[in-house]
Order: C-alpha cells, then structure tokens, then sequence
C-alpha cells in the first residue's frame, strides 16, 4: 500500500508542475501582450489626434480664396514649365516674379510665415504642408506651400501618393495613418480647406515625428517581457518548492475552489476568487493550498501594479493637457470681451501693434469704428439686462456683416473692426450692407424695442501719407458721428 501511495505521489506532482506552469505563463504573458498592445493604440490614437487636430486648427488660420487662386495659377501650363526651369536653375526668384505679377506674392508669403510660425511653435510636429489632393484614382498630388526648409519651386510641385493613401478620396474624411517610409515613423493626417460656397480648395497636411516613439515602444516591450519573465521564474521556483512538499489527498476540495479564480485588474483577493479554504492540517495539503494562494495573489498583484502604472501615465498626461488648456484659455480670455466674446480693448490694442508693420509695409487696410444708438433709452427704460441684449444683437450684426475680420468691443456701446484681406477689397460693398442692415432693423416696428437694432458706422482707409494707426482711426471715428448726427437729424433724439 505505500509503494502504491507513493506512486500515486509521484503522478500527482508532475501534473501539478504543468498546471502550476500553464497558469503563471499565461498570465504573465496575456497580460504583458494586453498592456502592451493597450498602450500602444493609445499612443496611437493620441499622435493621429493630435496630427488631426492640428492639421485642422491650421485650416482655420488661412485664406480659402488665396489659396484657390494660387491652386489655379500653379496648375497652369505656363506657371508649370516656369517651375520646372526654376527648379532645374535653382532659381526662386523666378518663381517670386511669376507670384508678384499674379498679386499673390504677399499673402504667399504671409501664409508661408504662419505656416512655419505654427510648426515650430508645436513640438511634435515635423511637417507641416499644404496640398492640393488628385481625385480617388489620381496618382500625384500637388504642393502648394511648403515651410521654409524647402524651396519656393515646391509650390506646384506634383509628388507621387504614398501607397498607404492610394485610393483615398479627398472629397471624404481621410484618415490619419502610421507609416514608415523614406522620412523615418510618421503619423500623418489631413484637413480639409473650403470656400464658403462648400468647394474644396485643398488639404493641410500634417505629420508628426514618431522615431522615438517607436523605440521606446520596442524599449519597453523589451523591459515588460523581461520583467513577466522574470516574475514567472520567481513564482514558478516557489511553486515548485511547494509542490516537493506535498502529498495530495483529497484534492478535489482544493480542485473546485481554484476555478472559482477569476483575475482582472482593479479588483480585491475576494471578488477575484482567490482560494480561501480553512485547512488546519501540517501535511502535504496544507502545502498546495499555500502555494495556489501565493500564486493567485502574485497575479492579483501584478495586474493590479501594471493597472496602476497605467493610471499614473494617463493622469500624468492628462495633468499636462489639463495644465496646457487652462494656459490657453486664460490667455483667450484675457483678450475677449466677456459681454459679447469678440475682442476687447487689450485685444484691439494688440491688433494695433500688427496694424503698424502694415504700415511700415505699405498693405492696405481700413479700420471702421461702429457706436451703437439709443443704448442709453434701452438701459433707462427696459433695464440693463434688456440692454445687454440689445449690444450683443448689435454686435452679431456686425460679426455676420465682417466674417473675415476680426470685431473689437472698446467701450460700452462703441466696437471696431480692422478689414484686410477679402474684407478689405469688398469694403465698400459690405459698409454699404451693415448700414441698410442697422437702417431695416431699426425700422421694424413688430418686434421689442431691444430688437430693433441700430448703430452710426464710419469708415476710413490706410492712405499713403499715413504715419499711424491713430490717424486712420481718427477718421473713422469722425465719419462714424457724421452718421450719427444723420441718424438724429432723421429720427431725432430719444429725449
């Protein structure tokens, strides 16, 4: 009967030897390839966000009409056999005399400078480019504008799709990729630009920088392999030490409670099932049960420190993005009106300073100051909150008047809007508008007295013997009181 008890022995331990074996590997190394591939689409998603969203801040910041005219003329056959000799000579002059005699060498240039000002403001960014995308079957795509480490004959330069692209259909959503080409690890993504009539104009692409991503990728694959190795090692000697010791009897009790176990991160000994049996013997069973306990708790254990590591990396990044954020909007707020959200004093202040390199540059401009009627008989007889609905009606009025311009609030009822760029060619026209707008508003006769807006409008133009904006601005404001002195004279005053 011994000899037979100690067979019996013999054929238990190596069976527990696998089953101890089986377990820890697979726990160690799912849960080493699941942390892994979590933190890498992680990261991924975060570098095509981040692509993506930088790619379309950027289309927010350039002209669409510029930049259909460019597209235009870059796809000629003149400006194209130009570019190819300019290229082939090395010549960009050339190309800057073809852009100044089709008036687009200054807002080029301008948007050229935002461009570059805008890469290398941003840390991760590594490219920064914008494209005029073939159709879903086209093979070459051209470039508009390139930043300032290549040269100006780029523009109009056709390049060959990358092949993780073939297909693509500009008119739709393109989707940000990961690649690994001729320029390293990029995440690459693009935006769309259109003109107000819904055309598409062209693409601002955007590629962010992974090379290091990627191998400290590879690095900590390294490091959470040979960590789960090395745990697996520690715990399997233990288990090994423990299964010499024991002698198995009724194992079925110990059997049963072990597939009650259940790992997964974030959760207590007891709600993962880990064996909890009331065994007072000194034998062999005493010793499996301890060494299935110590087991079970080590995975605990480790899925939970993997879990908590990775809390701690997203509530860093978080705390960073959160910091970032607050950064940015403190500094919005700064120079936003809090009444009506356009530009304040200080923000005008700063428009100034801008105003004056136009000026030392000889670009045109034109300021028109705005003061808004009858505010006064709205606060007296309607109360301050009628009042505040009244300046915020009048000033959505002037904001879907001058879209492309930037609106100022400088005073109670008196706001400015600085018009270059399209605003500044149709000034006229769009005066003319804001006017007969404020004219029918007022005139209506149905609706509250807070609703009938009403505001005097002067405009005046940079001449070339201008020395400051103050002049300019001066001139606005005394065509703005001759407008008001008119809209009295016909309406009267309301006292």
């Amino acid at each position: 009967m011994a000899e037979k008890a100690k067979k019996r022995r013999f054929s238990i331990g190596p069976k527990m030897y696998i089953f101890v074996i089986i377990t820890v590997l697979a726990a160690a190394i799912g849960t080493t390839v699941l942390g892994y591939f979590i933190n890498v689409s992680q990261i991924d998603t975060y570098f095509k966000n981040l692509a993506k969203h930088s790619a379309e801040n950027f289309a927010t910041m350039v002209d669409p009409g510029f930049l259909d005219k460019l597209r235009k003329v870059a796809a000629s056959e003149d400006y194209q056999k130009m570019r190819e000799q300019a290229e082939e000579d090395e010549d960009e002059a050339a190309v800057e005399e073809y852009l100044k005699k089709e008036g687009l060498w200054e807002q080029y240039c301008d948007t050229r400078e935002k461009l570059c000002t805008y890469l290398h403001s941003m840390k991760d960014l590594k490219y920064l480019y914008i494209i005029e995308w073939g159709d879903k079957d086209a093979k070459y795509d051209m470039y508009l504008i390139d930043d300032d480490d290549n040269p100006i004959t780029e523009t109009g330069y056709y390049e060959e799709r990358e092949a993780e692209f073939e297909g693509a259909d500009p008119s739709q959503d393109i989707e940000p990729t990961i690649s690994n080409g001729d320029w390293g690890w990029l995440c690459s993504a693009y935006a769309p630009v259109y003109l107000d009539d819904g055309t598409l104009v062209c693409h601002i692409g955007c590629d962010v920088g992974m090379d290091e991503i990627m191998a400290e990728r590879r690095q900590n694959l390294y490091y959470m392999m040979l960590s789960a190795v090395g745990i697996t090692v520690l715990v399997l000697i233990g288990a090994v030490v423990l299964a010499n010791k024991v002698v198995v009897r009724p194992l079925d009790k110990i059997t049963n409670e072990m597939t009650k176990f259940r790992p997964s991160e974030n959760i207590g000994y007891d709600e993962a099932g880990v064996i909890k049996l009331d065994i007072r013997s000194r034998d062999e069973i005493k010793d499996i049960y301890d060494g299935v306990r110590s087991m079970q708790i080590n995975i605990i254990d480790h899925l939970n420190d993997l879990a908590n590591m990775q809390r701690d990396k997203e509530r860093a990044e978080n705390d960073i993005r959160n910091k970032d954020a607050m950064i940015g909007r403190i500094s919005e707020e700064a120079y936003k009106d809090p009444l009506t959200k356009v530009g304040n004093k200080a923000a005008y202040n700063k428009m100034t300073e801008e105003l004056k390199k136009d000026i030392a540059e000889g670009r045109k401009f034109a300021i028109v100051m705005i003061d808004i009627n009858n505010l006064k008989h709205i606060n007296d007889d309607h109360g301050h909150n009628a009042g505040d609905a009244y300046i915020k009606g009048c000033c959505h009025v002037i904001c879907e008047n001058y879209k492309h311009s930037p609106v100022f609030r400088i005073g109670g009822d008196e706001f400015v809007t600085v018009l270059r760029g399209e605003d500044y060619e149709h000034r006229h026209e769009n005066f003319d508008r804001l006017k007969r707008t404020f004219e029918q508003t007022y005139e209506q006769q149905d609706v509250q007295p807070w609703e009938r807006y009403s505001a005097a409008a002067g405009m005046a133009e940079f001449a070339s013997d201008d020395n400051s904006v103050e002049l300019v601005f001066k001139r606005a404001d005394k065509a703005m009181y001759a407008d008001k002195t008119a809209f009295k004279e016909k309406y009267g005053n309301y006292r």
